[in-house]
């Protein structure tokens, strides 16, 4: 008897919904200046700007192991960088945010092999170094306002678009773009045959490099691509707010804190973890930011919450009860007669 041809599938009906409910919710916003005002506007951007940076740190330590709690350090990076090479060269601001995701991958590469010797907390410690060093160096930079910061000039700001509403949904648009252009990154990323080895990383990193997997290849491949798309949304960041500082734009709270918490509650080394994490970050957020520290005590308890009774985050808890994926990312053997199925 022969046997049955085989193909391998990518989609379940789970995530053909998803992806058709992403395709709408993606038209919904991008018209968002027709129905949003302008402090919704300035969130949903904000909202964006931590999606990109959720997704980003769960695929370098969800999938690639690399426990970072220095990623502000790429944040800081492409904002400076950004205003750098607006006030002092005169580059046009959204090129120089181009500018500054390439400039922080190149940058990341000396970096990665220093701190690539280091390996488990001592790696996370030798990131958080790295980042004290570029905020302390930046500090030093008096063309761009040293130690106190430094606002852009108001003809840079009006140079993007005559009016305040222009520059809000541009601001927005770009926000959007960003996010979108992030996960579509990540998501072509793991469904390439790097994909497959951080797959196999993420389950055993031995048995992988046994596999004959390029470890420290693949492993410095997410750093750089991460460092690029975290200099992107740094330097976006920071066009919007239209004022830099050290202590802000290497901030290890707002953007390693924030966004641990983020990928811990919404399902660690899943794509679509941080999504769901973004959403109940910003919900929790918009509902008791006023209540100052106990807001924050708020946080921790929820967090250690998930761990203990749901440790693969809300989405994998969803993703291992109903079987549900919203990306299609999960390789499948299927038979062409569709009797034999295997995950």
């Amino acid at each position: 008897m022969t046997a049955a041809p085989i193909r391998v599938e990518h989609a379940s009906p789970s995530s053909r919904y998803g992806l058709a409910g992403a395709a709408v919710l993606l038209v919904v916003l991008a018209a968002a200046p027709l129905w949003a005002d302008r402090a919704n506007l300035r969130l949903l951007s904000e909202v964006y700007a931590y999606v990109a940076l959720a997704s980003l740190w769960n695929l370098l330590a969800g999938y690639a192991g690399l426990v970072s709690v220095g990623q502000q350090a790429y944040v800081g990076l492409g904002a400076y960088v950004m205003f750098a090479l607006a006030m002092l060269l005169g580059v046009p601001p959204l090129i120089a945010i181009m500018l500054s995701g390439l400039i922080a991958a190149a940058i990341s590469v000396p970096v990665a092999a220093l701190i690539f010797r280091l390996r488990g907390h001592y790696f996370a410690i030798g990131t958080w170094v790295v980042a004290e060093v570029f905020r302390l160096s930046a500090a030093q930079v008096s063309a761009l306002g040293g130690g106190s910061g430094i606002s852009l000039p108001a003809d840079i700001v009006t140079s993007m678009a005559a009016s305040r509403a222009e520059r809000e949904y541009l601001f927005y648009w770009v926000a959007l773009m960003l996010a979108v252009v992030v996960l579509g990154l990540i998501f072509a990323l793991l469904r390439s045959r790097y994909g497959l080895a951080l797959t196999a990383i993420r389950d055993n990193e031995n048995a992988a490099r046994a596999s004959g997997v390029d470890v420290g290849r693949v492993k410095l491949v997410v750093y750089v691509v991460t460092a690029f798309g975290t200099g992107l949304v740094g330097a976006l960041i920071f066009l919007q707010k239209l004022r830099i500082s050290p202590d802000t734009a290497f901030s290890v709270n707002d953007w390693t804190a924030f966004v641990i918490f983020i990928v811990v509650i919404g399902g660690v080394g899943r794509v679509e973890g941080p999504i769901i994490g973004t959403i109940v970050f910003f919900a929790l957020r918009q509902t008791f930011a006023d209540l100052g520290s106990t807001y924050l005590l708020m946080l921790g308890a929820i967090a250690i919450g998930v761990m203990i009774w749901a440790p693969q985050g809300i989405w994998g808890w969803i993703a291992n009860r109903y079987g549900w994926q919203l990306l299609p990312l999960e390789r499948r053997v299927v038979a062409q007669d569709d009797r034999l199925e295997r995950g």
